[in-house]
């Protein structure tokens, strides 16, 4: 079979961008809901966005994470951030521990002080003292105004190197994968927190080099198969399936690791695994019936408006 013969076999193959009414249909199911999730529900900020308690105690005896993790599991902290320290440095136990936490109110303060100590060993307090919000507005501000000046960036490179219709498709896919990301989040009320931020930013990097993968074959085909007529549908089609592989086993791979994370790493990272196993799928997804779906629709536009007649002068 020739390389032709090949290129025209993919029309067999399922239609994906005919029926990206479906595609979008599926992502704004997800969106709508969340954003108005966003406005009534909001987010479950963590302390590096609200503030709380550091307690710095020292125990009579070594004592593991594990052990007060579950004293504070019993009060809903299983999201604290707990630290061992000393001169010993240990890695597993120590005497000295550090906990930070949501603020906690004078009876919950004392109940889980009395629970580490009924169930773990006396202790001496060192340290008790609460702390404000370690990420504020104006850096919030910040990370949104690079955000946006990377999205743009990003609109002109990709116009240089393809056309804008690219770069701007990439840029909605992006801004789709954040909205699914912070939707689930908002829906399931999991804590956002420094490292939930650190997780879009990775999504980010992650969704616009697979969609970047995809639009390079949209343009190659382009430059080797485009003929005034051609369906640009059909390329775009053929372009994916020709990438398709790369990409799953790409989202695959990103997935096996992250799940492991997700599962083995422990309670503090489960909220960072869980935003980008959310985002890697919706990356994907995005990548494959977003971004290519759009670009379609805006070039098929441009071709219709280019070759539509011209009124007739009087």
């Amino acid at each position: 079979m020739t390389s032709k013969e090949r290129f025209e076999a993919l029309d067999n193959r399922f239609d994906i961008m005919r029926r990206s009414k479906i595609w979008f249909a599926i992502s704004l199911l997800i969106i709508i809901p969340g954003i108005f999730s966003m406005f009534t529900n909001g987010f479950n900020f963590g302390i590096d966005f609200t503030g709380g308690t550091i307690i710095d105690m020292k125990f009579e005896q070594k004592v593991t994470l594990g052990q007060v993790r579950e004293v504070l599991n019993e009060y809903n902290l299983g999201n604290a951030t707990i630290q061992l320290s000393g001169d010993e440095s240990a890695v597993e136990s120590s005497n000295a521990v550090m906990i930070r936490t949501v603020d906690l109110e004078e009876n919950e303060r004392k109940a889980v002080m009395a629970s580490l100590k009924e169930e773990i060993g006396d202790y001496t307090v060192l340290r008790e003292e609460k702390v404000g919000a370690t990420i504020g507005s104006e850096l919030i501000m910040n990370a949104v105004m690079a955000t946006v000046i990377s999205w743009i960036l990003i609109i002109a490179y990709v116009s240089y190197r393809f056309e804008w219709r690219f770069g701007v498709s990439a840029v909605l896919a992006l801004v789709h994968d954040i909205l699914v990301v912070l939707s689930i989040f908002s829906f399931t009320q999991k804590q956002v927190d420094s490292s939930f931020v650190a997780a879009v930013l990775t999504v980010i990097g992650y969704s616009i080099n697979d969609t970047i993968v995809i639009f390079d074959r949209i343009r190659e085909n382009l430059r080797l198969h485009f003929r005034k007529g051609t369906d640009l549908y059909k390329l775009a089609n053929r372009s994916i399936y020709q990438t398709l592989t790369r990409s799953l086993y790409t989202v695959f791979t990103c997935l096996f690791t992250t799940f492991a994370l997700y599962w083995f790493g422990g309670d503090t990272t489960k909220d960072f695994a869980f935003a980008l196993i959310i985002g890697f799928f919706s990356g994907c997804y995005s990548s494959i019936f977003i971004a290519s779906p759009l670009w379609v629709i805006f070039r098929t536009a441009a071709e219709k408006k280019k070759h539509a007649p011209k009124p007739a002068a009087e």
